[in-house]
């Protein structure tokens, strides 16, 4: 067990597919070092929760209110740990990913929030290529010009900091969700963006809806939540 009471959340909307791999690769890469695990059945119409129920390690619990920011404040309602460390139902954990939540949060006191980049499992070289440089040209410089960042399916938050916060924004339905959350939490402590912190996950948006129109919709949110405070697109496709 770690040396925090880390709660591992996890929303998901028919996952039927992407839940066990998701949970086999967390339950097996935490090595016991989490003090819990909650999927939040976030309204599925299909076996997600049968899925997840199969590990007697795991929590499901319900919301039937359809969206990933009601699925989080739900994970936040009926968490007990003091971190609260969030992936998506489509993410292969790295062996490394807890010890790296343990140790940043032990070494700064001020540390509000942890979060890193994605790595696409699933999706050609040249768009993982891409995807490299972006985190580094673009995204990085960002953080460090701004102060803050966070990737929705890679982070770790304090929960008194949710707290502090009011928690989750529920207005929001999809895109600019996870620059928000950082926005607020740096109210509240130090919020950090590690290259180095990473999160292996899919690729489907991409197939689904373009990997330039994906990467266009998710910087222009960032910027408007940083400038306006508030996403700049309100529809959302699911891609399952």
């Amino acid at each position: 067990m770690s040396k925090l009471k880390i709660s591992l959340i996890i929303p998901a909307h028919n996952e039927e597919k992407h839940i066990l791999p998701t949970l086999e690769t967390a339950i097996l890469n935490s090595a016991g070092k989490l003090f819990e695990i909650i999927v939040v059945d976030n309204a599925s119409t299909d076996k997600t929760a049968e899925s997840a129920s199969s590990f007697p390690e795991v929590r499901i619990v319900k919301e039937q209110n359809k969206g990933l920011t009601h699925a989080r404040q739900r994970g936040f309602i009926e968490s007990k740990g003091e971190i609260l460390a969030f992936i998506d139902a489509d993410t292969l954990m790295p062996p490394s990913w807890v010890d790296n939540i343990e140790r940043e949060f032990l070494e700064d006191e001020n540390l509000a929030c942890l979060s890193g980049p994605y790595i696409y499992y699933d999706v050609p070289a040249w768009q993982k290529i891409l995807v490299w440089l972006y985190w580094r040209l673009i995204a990085l410089p960002s953080y460090f010009v701004i102060g803050y960042m966070t990737v929705g399916g890679n982070f770790a938050i304090k929960k008194e900091v949710v707290h502090k916060m009011g928690g989750f924004d529920t207005s929001i339905s999809f895109y600019g969700e996870d620059t928000n959350i950082a926005r607020r939490a740096s109210d509240h402590g130090k919020v950090k963006f590690s290259i180095t912190h990473t999160m292996h996950t899919s690729g489907r948006r991409f197939y689904n809806q373009g990997f330039l129109n994906t990467a266009l919709k998710y910087m222009v949110n960032f910027a408007s939540e940083v400038v306006r405070k508030k996403p700049a697109t309100k529809k959302y496709q699911d891609f399952r």
